[in-house]
Order: structure tokens, then sequence, then C-alpha cells
């Protein structure tokens, strides 16, 4: 049988009101327009579904076997339309997001917290991840879109600029570059340097910022909460972007800009190419646009930016 929810309503309609002029009036049809739906319907289905008399409408045995189908039917589909319209009004949804760890601990939450209480029915999904897993889960369709850095390989992705991260030097509050109102490259190279593993995009950054010039790596790690022990205990001093400063802000350390053209960690949103996001996932997407023109004063106001 070939019948929509208009055809439905109008059957179940009939069966309630045993009269085709009332069951025409509900559907807000003219009674030959509703009369044609229930022919339709019996036509399609090839048996008589009600029986007719001049003072009423009943169901036959058949008939009352279809109203159990149709009345399920169509709870489902308001069930399914009513889902529609939550999503459409995002009272309900899911977004999953993968970002870098430092935006994860550090720019993100608040963020995130102040998109939960808008869309309290919209469930958050944040996986913290290096580059490289980052994009990778977005290119396997695992998270919506991420926060992350671009790779060589952007292959089925598209990104949105978001910032420009700047590097700033950390070290020891008694290290002799903290005396310094601002420190440049040529300097800091001069020191043993606690350094991110290679796969991180903050290691990846400075590489690529540096060029040809000689470091003196002293040691590296996986996470920015080691390299601030490690700067900490004065062992080294270290080149970290703006938003991982967080982690540095603790008695005993030094934040110092880089003087000149400092180098810099773009930073983007990134997603699938091709692919319309979810009314949720595109809420928040752009939610962190129009967060990024509050990124340069967050700088500023924390008196890190030159």
């Amino acid at each position: 049988m070939n019948l929509s929810a208009r055809h439905l309503r109008a059957f179940v309609a009939l069966a309630e009101e045993k009269h085709f002029t009332r069951a025409a009036q509900r559907c807000h049809l003219t009674q030959p327009a509703f009369s044609a739906l229930i022919r339709a319907i019996e036509d399609d289905a090839g048996m008589r579904l009600f029986d007719r008399t001049t003072r009423h409408v009943e169901l036959t045995a058949e008939g009352r076997v279809l109203e159990t189908s149709a009345r399920r039917l169509l709870a489902d589909f308001d069930l399914v339309m009513e889902d529609l319209r939550d999503h459409a009004a995002r009272r309900r949804g899911r977004v999953a997001l993968a970002a870098l760890p430092s935006l994860a601990a550090g720019w993100l939450p608040e963020i995130l917290a102040g998109f939960h209480r808008s869309y309290p029915g919209i469930a958050l999904t944040l996986r913290d991840a290096l580059l490289d897993p980052c994009l990778d889960m977005v290119r396997d369709g695992e998270v919506d879109f991420a926060v992350a850095s671009r790779r060589a390989d952007m292959a089925d992705l598209d990104s949105e600029f978001l910032h420009a991260d700047r590097f700033h030097l950390v070290c020891r509050a008694d290290h002799p570059l903290a005396a310094q109102a601002a420190v440049t490259l040529a300097q800091v190279v001069k020191w043993p340097l606690i350094q991110l593993a290679r796969n991180s995009s903050v290691r990846q950054h400075l590489d690529a910022a540096l060029g040809r010039r000689r470091l003196r790596p002293l040691v590296e790690v996986e996470h920015l909460a080691t390299v601030t022990g490690l700067v900490a205990a004065g062992l080294g001093v270290s080149l970290v972007p703006a938003m991982t400063l967080f982690h540095f802000r603790r008695p005993g350390v030094a934040i110092r800009p880089l003087a000149g053209k400092a180098p810099t960690r773009a930073l983007y949103l990134v997603k699938r190419s091709g692919r319309t996001l979810p009314l949720a996932a595109q809420t928040l997407y752009q939610t962190l646009l129009r967060e990024r023109e509050n990124i340069a004063s967050l700088e500023r106001d924390a008196g890190l930016s030159r």
C-alpha cells in the first residue's frame, strides 16, 4: 500500500467520527476531497474498510486491523517530527568536537560551559588529541569538526582560520632572560630548551619557524604540564604559544613575549569537505567563530601581547 500520513490521518478521523462530514471538517478538507482520500485507501488495499449506511460509518474487520497499525504509524511519525523540531530549535542534538589538548583545557571550557547554558538539551563530546589524531577523527566522521592546526595532507578537509597563536618564552623567574621585558629568538636558542614531542602542533610550528637555527634541546616530553614542571625546576627554558600559557601562570615562572616578528601557531576550525554540519554542531561552530574576536583581547588583558 502506498499510503501517506495524510491518508492515515483521514482514515483515523473517519474511524473516530463515524461521519464523513465531521471527519472532513476535522481534516480541513471538503467532503468530496475527503471521500476521494478514503476511496484511494480502499482501492489501494483492494478491500472495503468501512461499512457505510445513511446514518453512520463503521469499520469492517479489515478496517480494524488497519486502524491499529495506522495509529502506531502516526504516533511514530509525530515523534519523529517532534524530534526534528527539537533539533531545529536546538532543544536537542549532539555535537562531537576534537581539539588540541592545550585548547581543550584552556580556551574551550568557558565557551562550552556558556554553550551548555544556552542549549542544555545538546549533548557535548570533547575529544582532546594531538594534531594528526584530531584531523583523522574529522576525516573519519568520528567528530563533527575540530579546533586544530593544519598539516601537509588536508585532503577532504576544509579549514577556516581562527587565530595566529604567538609563541612566548617561559623560564624560571630567576633566569637571566626573565630580567628583560622581551627577548629575541637569538637569545633564547642559546639556552637549553625543553621541547614538546615532534608529533605535537606546538613543536611542528616551532621547528618550521626556527628553520636552520640550531637549538640546544635538553629533553623532549609529551605534555605541557611536564614542560611546566621542568621549567619551574630550572632545567631549561621553553617556547610555547600564548593559548598554552595558562599552564605556566604560577609562582616562580616568568612569561616573556618575543621581540620582533614572533613565530605563530595558526589555528583553524576544520570540518569534512562537502558535508553539512548538523544544526547543533553548526551552532557551536558559529559560536567559536564569534569567539575568535576575543582571543587577541584575552592575550592583551593578560599583558602578554606586545
